[in-house]
């Protein structure tokens, strides 16, 4: 090991006091919630340099001893809010969840402040009703989506569905959904126009199954009391579980549905990045 004496003193420093690498900035933790033992939320301040659209991720993380542990995260605050929020899962071995589901109120985490994403309108054509997909920590782009009143300026229906294996899963989409339609200012943008479908596969509950399948069948849209799922002017955007994006992808390229870029917006995006399993 290295005598103190031969390292620099800003390798000698708390990493908390070192320079970070440019674009990285640190936010301080301001509060916490734990849903299960494997998924929680928690916001951060949030810098005036921090810009984001609806939907985008950014890589977030934890110092230690050498580099930044980073990941990809999608922001679910909304753009004008003056805080970051973020959800995300426990691993027990993961290399950053592990430690990062320990985090406290006052604690610092690292931001890189350069959004990005696919789940963007922009890359979507024109349409009437929006489709939201998840399962698990793939709700957590929709819920800045679920807050930006241009959401609801920009479609007639709004489905938002989040599926997950059991039933305390679904909390935080939950929440985020009687949030909005209770706010003073969405929820009159809202009201009529979003609705919430939530869906479970290994525990009783009164909408089961996966979410390719009760589109397919025309269960969900049944459920709804929508037309079924199959109009011109669907829009689709999808986050969660690899086999469920395959599923849908597969689903929809057979109804007509061409998948949006930024550079030829389609019927249908995805995103492909993901926080650790």
């Amino acid at each position: 090991m290295l005598d103190d004496v031969s390292l620099p003193e800003a390798d000698k420093a708390p990493a908390t006091e070192r320079p970070l690498a440019p674009g990285l900035r640190r936010e301080t933790v301001l509060s916490i919630t734990h849903y299960t033992d494997k998924l929680f939320s928690f916001q951060t301040t949030r810098a005036p340099s921090v810009r984001f659209q609806s939907g985008q991720f950014v890589m977030i993380g934890l110092e230690n001893e050498a580099r930044p542990l980073l990941r990809a995260y999608s922001i679910t605050s909304a753009v004008y809010d003056d805080h970051l929020e973020f959800f995300s899962i426990k691993v027990p071995n993961g290399p950053l969840t592990s430690r990062l589901q320990h985090i406290k109120v006052g604690d610092s985490i690292v931001v890189n402040g350069k959004p990005t994403g696919t789940l963007l309108m922009s890359n979507l054509k024109p349409g009437r009703r929006l489709w939201l997909l998840a399962t698990g920590t793939g709700f957590a782009p929709f819920a800045s989506i679920l807050r930006d009143p241009e959401t609801y300026d920009a479609f007639e229906t709004v489905i938002a569905v989040e599926g997950c294996r059991d039933v305390a899963e679904l909390q935080f989409a939950t929440n985020v959904v009687s949030e909005v339609r209770q706010h003073e200012y969405l929820g009159e943008a809202a009201a009529g126009k979003l609705l919430y479908y939530a869906t479970v596969t290994r525990e009783p509950f009164h909408h089961q199954g996966r979410i390719p399948d009760l589109i397919a069948s025309n269960k969900m849209t049944a459920d709804l009391g929508i037309a079924p799922f199959g109009s011109e002017d669907e829009r689709v955007m999808m986050c969660g579980n690899p086999q469920m994006l395959a599923d849908l992808k597969t689903l929809l390229a057979s109804r007509g549905l061409v998948e949006g870029s930024s550079g030829e917006p389609g019927e249908f995006v995805i995103e492909k990045a993901f926080v650790e399993k």
